[in-house]
C-alpha cells in the first residue's frame, strides 16, 4: 500500500509506469550519458532502511540483514523518457556510533533524501523530527525533495503509528507520505514508486552531475527553510 500526501504541492505526484520499471538497469551499461543523483536515506536503526534499498536495487527482500555501519551504497539505473537517469542511494547508519565519521559525507551534494521510520515502532517515528533537525543543521537546501516512509506495513496487529498519525506529521513538513513493505513481494512496485516518484522530480530539474563513485574509492570514503520549524 502507497500512501501519498495530497496536500500542497503536486510535484510530487506519483508517477511510474511497468515500461519505466522494465527499462531499468538491465541497460545501465550500454549508456554512459546517465545523469546521477544522490538519495540518501535517514533514519533510525531497524526501521528497515537497507531492505528498502535492496528491495529497490536488487528487486527482493534482503533476509537477516546486517546492521550498516557508516554508509552501505548501491546504484539503480532507470530508463525515464527515453532519458537513462541513475539513482545513487546512500543507506546509511541509525546507530550514532556508527554515524559520526560518515555525517559530512552523505549530506554533502544530496539531491534528495527519504526519512524512514518503522509503522511498528513508535519510537522511530517519534525520533524523525530529529533527523529532520539534523539534515537543517548540514544545510541541505530546502528545495532538495524529501520525503516520509513508513516501512513494515505487513506487521498489521503490531502497528503502533496510525497513517492519520503519519500523514499529521508530513502535513506539517509539507512532505509526501508512503506506507509500504520491503518484505511483502506485492509490495515491490510499491517500493519502486517511492524512488520513481523522486526520479521524476529530479529529472525535470537541471542535476548537479555527481561524479561517479568507484569501489575503491567509497570503500576509502568509508573509512575516513521557507518554515519556521524547517523545511528539511
Amino acid at each position: 500500500m502507497a500512501i501519498e500526501n495530497t496536500t500542497g504541492s503536486n510535484e510530487f505526484a506519483t508517477i511510474y509506469t511497468r515500461d519505466s520499471l522494465a527499462n531499468d538497469s538491465c541497460q545501465e551499461y550500454d549508456c554512459p550519458q546517465s545523469r546521477v543523483f544522490k538519495i540518501i536515506v535517514i533514519g533510525d536503526s531497524n526501521v528497515g532502511k537497507t531492505c528498502l534499498t535492496y528491495r529497490f536495487c536488487g528487486g527482493k527482500f534482503l533476509k537477516n540483514p546486517e546492521a550498516t555501519i557508516g554508509v552501505d551504497f548501491r546504484e539503480r539505473t532507470l530508463q525515464l523518457d527515453g532519458e537513462n537517469i541513475k539513482l545513487q542511494i546512500w543507506d546509511t547508519a541509525g546507530q550514532e556510533r556508527f554515524r559520526k565519521s560518515m555525517v559530512e559525507h552523505y549530506y554533502r551534494n544530496v539531491h534528495a533524501i527519504i526519512f524512514v521510520y518503522d509503522v511498528t515502532s513508535l519510537a522511530s517515528f517519534e525520533s524523525l523530527p530529529e533527523w529532520i533537525e539534523e539534515c537543517c543543521r548540514h544545510a541541505v537546501p530546502p528545495m532538495v525533495p524529501r520525503i516520509l516512509v513508513g516501512n513494515k506495513c505487513d506487521l498489521r496487529g503490531a502497528r503502533e503509528v496510525s497513517t492519520f498519525l503519519a500523514q499529521r506529521l508530513a502535513d506539517s513538513y509539507n512532505f509526501p507520505l508512503f506506507e509500504t513493505s520491503a518484505r511483502d513481494p506485492a509490495e515491490k512496485e510499491h517500493v519502486d514508486a517511492i524512488f520513481l516518484t523522486l526520479a521524476y522530480k529530479l529529472k525535470n530539474h537541471k542535476p548537479l552531475r555527481l561524479k561517479q563513485l568507484s569501489e575503491s574509492s567509497f570503500i576509502q570514503l568509508a573509512g575516513e527553510q521557507e518554515k519556521t520549524h524547517c523545511l528539511c
